[in-house]
């Protein structure tokens, strides 16, 4: 699976020759910040500098410390004057690079494979589970139809049950810190969330004034028990 940070504007544009792989592409925005644990979920980042060469160099800088997985930036044949080694990049790709050359260049930056007999990572709670591996939620063994974000706000909330984050903090977990919308996006996603959830929406609580916790009333029913 492909992770492809790029401007506001159709994939595809970005590297054509992609369009006709068969990878999986997420899409984020080359403005965010793309937290650790959602990048290493990824075989390889695409950093699209094709119109922005600045912001593109920002982005791979940011991702320089933060992640071991490959990064491969796209840029215009004008703009290779730019590239250094700074960038931390483990492969250039030009616009109009060909489906066999993008497949080349991504199967020599393979990572090794997790063992086989290795179970995929998930994260589990009050019915709950997320398969990391696959980008799948299921709740009491239904699979939920998710937007990459509401699968990743709701992968946040099911690995804290029991606890209570402002909307400002799920703005910087889930969205990161380069976000720049308001609290408001989070009210939408929660939503949404509840809608798809169902029956049960009520996993997803209120705290007025406060924010939005996972799963509260079964946990704390549990620490009182166990009290």
């Amino acid at each position: 699976m492909l992770l492809l940070c790029l401007t506001d504007r159709d994939p595809a544009e970005a590297l054509p020759g992609l369009d006709l792989l068969p990878h999986e592409v997420r899409t984020s925005p080359l403005s965010l910040r793309v937290p650790e644990t959602m990048a290493s979920r990824f075989d390889a980042i695409l950093v699209d500098g094709t119109l922005d060469p600045r912001r593109a160099r920002t982005a791979c800088l940011a991702l320089v410390d933060g992640t071991q997985t490959p990064r491969v930036v796209i840029l215009a044949e004008h703009a290779l004057t730019a590239l250094t080694t700074e960038w931390g990049v483990s492969e250039l790709l030009l616009p109009g690079a060909s489906p066999a050359e993008i497949e080349l260049r991504l199967r020599l930056i393979e990572r090794p494979a997790a063992p086989s007999d290795a179970p995929p990572p998930a994260v589990q709670a009050a019915g709950v589970v997320i398969d990391e591996a696959n980008f799948i939620a299921r709740v009491f063994g239904r699979t939920l139809d998710l937007t990459y974000k509401e699968f990743e706000l709701l992968h946040f909330l099911t690995g804290h049950p029991g606890r209570v984050f402002t909307r400002d903090q799920l703005l910087s977990e889930v969205w990161g810190t380069d976000y720049f919308g308001g609290t408001r996006t989070v009210d939408v996603h929660v939503r949404r969330l509840r809608a798809k959830l169902g029956e049960h929406e009520g996993l997803i609580s209120t705290v007025r004034g406060v924010g939005y916790g996972f799963a509260r009333a079964r946990y704390e029913d549990e620490e009182e028990s166990d009290g």
